[in-house]
């Protein structure tokens, strides 16, 4: 395994010690013999089993903010695994291109089912890991592809979304649910449809899945996305992305908790 250095390209919040590193893996993600290539995060001088955080891209895959968060959650003394969805060598150079990748999974759920499992497997294996205190997160594009790895029945003890995709293609598969489940939403984000997330809502119901979904008032799409540039659809929003961190710390209190 090779140490990547990947340079960030805007100032994190708070100084991550200088054991905190960042590797490439080649990884299995399919039936048809596809790679990944994820990225594994962990604090090098910390000893012992510990929880695992499944980090999962927006639909620009793997990108500065993946690096960010899986470098934050390793100095929080997580070990973080940005799963890749894609494929190793897809990488959309553009929003159509990114479109075309995200549209092809949330087509064919099966298919985002077993890319993402195959990234859980991965960090599973891990021997640093206590597998049985593993939750996964997942931003806009990744938001959806966490739903639909709790939906497959994962052994999680939670999983989260950040402004993702909240529709509800089956509602049945509700029931396989095992993991807490956690919705950072921006209340007025024109992506997801007040259809889709009345289903939503009424599928974990249905399933009597413990759930919770907060909205922040003002925001859009892609709120913790800096780069999110587009006024009343797509637009970074600096409260929500600090409140949205700040409710995620505190679920995965909930979720480790002895």
């Amino acid at each position: 395994m090779k140490r990547l250095l990947i340079p960030l390209l805007f100032a994190l919040p708070l100084a991550l010690p200088a054991e905190v590193s960042v590797k490439t893996l080649a990884y299995p993600i399919g039936k048809d013999k596809a790679v990944g290539e994820g990225l594994l995060a962990l604090d090098g001088a910390k000893a012992g089993k510990r929880p695992g955080i499944l980090v999962v891209h927006a639909w620009m895959g793997i990108d500065e903010h993946v690096q960010e968060v899986i470098r934050r959650l390793a100095a929080d003394g997580y070990v973080a695994f940005a799963a890749d969805i894609y494929g190793k060598g897809v990488r959309p150079a553009d929003p159509k291109e990114a479109g075309a990748q995200a549209g092809k999974y949330k087509a064919d759920r099966a298919l985002l089912r077993e890319r993402v499992n195959a990234g859980l497997a991965q960090l599973k294996a891990d021997a640093r890991v206590d597998a049985k205190k593993i939750v996964a997160i997942g931003y806009c594009f990744g938001g959806t592809t966490v739903l639909e790895l709790a939906r497959s029945g994962a052994d999680l003890a939670g999983v989260v979304s950040f402004h993702g995709g909240l529709d509800s293609p089956a509602p049945a598969d509700g029931k396989n649910i095992k993991a807490k489940v956690l919705v950072l939403h921006g209340a007025d984000d024109p992506a997801v449809k007040a259809e889709d997330l009345a289903a939503f809502q009424r599928e974990l119901r249905e399933a009597k899945v413990d759930w919770q979904q907060v909205s922040y008032g003002g925001a859009v799409h892609a709120f913790t996305q800096k780069s999110a540039n587009r006024p009343g659809m797509a637009l970074y929003d600096a409260s929500a992305d600090r409140r949205s961190w700040a409710h995620f710390k505190g679920f995965l209190a909930e979720c480790f908790q002895p």
